[in-house]
C-alpha cells in the first residue's frame, strides 16, 4: 500500500526532484507526449484513465484503469503519486476537489473550471478586458430566437460543455429552423457566437511556473479543414506588432487564471488587424505539437517543468516549421513520411484509424528565415 502523504504549502512548493512520481489524467495523445517528457527529465508517470491500452498506459510506469467519478480509484492514484496534472479538462468538479485534498494539483480547480464551460471562459476574457465574437447565453428556444435578432446571421450555436473539433455545433444560417437548431442541443445550456469575418487563426501557447515565471511560444497560424486542426504554420504570417498582441493576450490570461502549467490560447486574427479570443485550453495543445522539433523546450517538457516546480525552459525557435495532423488513413503514408528529408513523425499508438481520428502528425522543419 502507498503510504499517506501530508502536503504542508513548503513541500507544495518544492521543486519535484527526479524520481518522483506524477499522475496524468487522461489517456490520449498529449499525455503520450506528456509521459514521454517525463521520463526524459528522469520521472515515471502513472495515468488514470478508463480506456484499456490507451496512448499514455503504453508509455507509462503504472496505470489506474476507472471511470473519472470513481472516488476510491482516484483516491488510492493521489496517494500514489507526488503531483497530478491534466490532459484534458472535462473532469467532475468533486473528482478534482478529492484529489485537491490529497496531493498538489496543477493547474488548479479553477483554471479547470474556467475553460471546462464556454460561457464561463467568455466571462473571463470579456473580465480582463480581452476581446471575443460577439456572444449570447441560450437557454430556451426563446433565448435563441432573441440571441440571433441581437447577434444576427450567420452565427454558431454551441453546447457550453463538451464539445471539440467541431462536435455540439449547429450553424445558423439564414435557412435554419431556430426551433431545430435549439433541439438539437437537447436542453442543455448552450452559447451562440457571432460569426467573425476573419482574417486567419493563431494560437499562441504560454507556461506559467509556480514562482509566476513564465515563457511563451511563437504564435502559430492554423488552418482547419472540417473543424479539424489541418496544418499549423510557423512563423505566423502577421506582422511583429500583432504577434506581440497575442503574446500579451495569452500572458495576461495565464496571470489572471494564477496558472502553474501550460496554457494554449486561440485567437481569431480580424481583417482589421486585431485579435479576437477564440477559446483556450489550460494543457498542451494540438497547435503546439510543432514545438517538438523546431524549439530548445518543446511544449511538454514545458509542462511538465511547470507542474514539478522546476526552471522554465528556453522556447526558443531554432527552426521554421509546418506540423500537419495526420487524420485517420492519412497514417497509412507513415513510410513516406519516414523516408522524406526534413519531415518528423510522430505516432500516438491508436490501434484502430478511424475517420477523423488523430493518429499522429509530421512536422516538416527548415533553417529559421525570421
Amino acid at each position: 500500500m502507498p503510504t499517506t502523504r501530508i502536503w504542508s504549502s513548503e513541500i507544495m512548493n518544492t521543486p519535484l526532484p527526479p524520481g518522483g512520481t506524477i499522475g496524468i489524467i487522461g489517456g490520449g495523445q498529449l499525455g503520450r507526449m506528456a509521459a514521454l517528457a517525463a521520463a526524459r527529465l528522469g520521472y515515471r508517470v502513472h495515468v488514470f484513465t478508463p480506456e484499456v491500452d490507451s496512448p499514455t498506459e503504453q508509455v507509462a510506469a503504472t496505470a489506474t484503469i476507472a471511470g473519472y467519478d470513481d472516488m476510491k480509484a482516484l483516491e488510492a492514484f493521489a496517494r500514489a503519486v507526488d503531483v497530478v496534472t491534466f490532459e484534458f479538462e472535462n473532469i467532475p468538479a468533486a473528482s478534482v476537489r478529492l484529489l485537491t485534498s490529497l496531493v498538489p494539483v496543477r493547474p488548479s480547480w479553477k483554471v479547470l473550471e474556467v475553460a471546462q464551460d464556454r460561457i464561463s471562459e467568455k466571462r473571463f476574457f470579456n473580465g480582463i478586458g480581452i476581446a471575443t465574437a460577439p456572444w449570447a447565453e441560450i437557454n430556451s428556444a426563446a433565448d435563441l430566437k432573441a440571441g440571433v435578432e441581437r447577434i444576427g446571421r450567420p452565427a454558431v450555436l454551441k453546447t457550453t460543455r463538451l464539445g471539440y473539433d467541431g462536435k455540439g455545433q449547429v450553424k445558423i444560417t439564414a435557412k435554419t429552423d431556430l426551433d431545430q437548431a435549439w433541439a438539437s442541443m437537447d436542453g442543455a445550456t448552450a452559447v451562440l457566437e457571432g460569426f467573425i469575418d476573419f482574417a486567419g487563426e493563431v494560437s499562441v501557447i504560454v507556461a506559467r511556473g509556480l514562482d509566476g515565471g513564465c515563457a511563451t511560444f511563437d504564435p502559430a497560424w492554423n488552418v482547419h479543414t472540417n473543424h479539424i486542426l489541418d496544418t499549423t504554420t510557423i512563423p505566423a504570417p502577421i506582422s511583429q506588432p500583432l504577434a506581440e498582441r497575442a503574446i500579451q493576450v495569452a500572458l495576461k490570461a495565464a496571470e489572471a487564471l494564477d496558472l502553474v502549467g501550460l496554457l494554449a490560447v486561440e485567437m481569431f486574427v480580424t481583417k482589421a488587424g486585431d485579435v479576437l479570443v477564440n477559446e483556450m485550453a489550460p494543457r498542451p495543445h494540438n497547435s503546439g505539437h510543432w514545438t517538438m522539433d523546431a524549439c530548445v523546450t518543446d511544449q511538454f517538457e514545458q509542462f511538465i517543468r511547470a507542474v514539478c516546480g522546476l526552471p522554465l525552459g528556453s522556447p526558443d525557435r531554432h527552426s521554421d516549421a509546418v506540423m500537419t495532423n495526420l487524420i485517420g488513413s492519412d497514417v497509412d503514408k507513415w513510410l513516406d513520411f519516414l523516408k522524406e528529408p526534413g519531415a518528423k513523425l510522430h505516432l500516438y499508438g491508436k490501434a484502430e484509424a478511424r475517420s477523423g481520428r488523430k493518429m499522429g502528425h509530421v512536422t516538416r522543419i527548415r533553417p529559421r528565415q525570421g
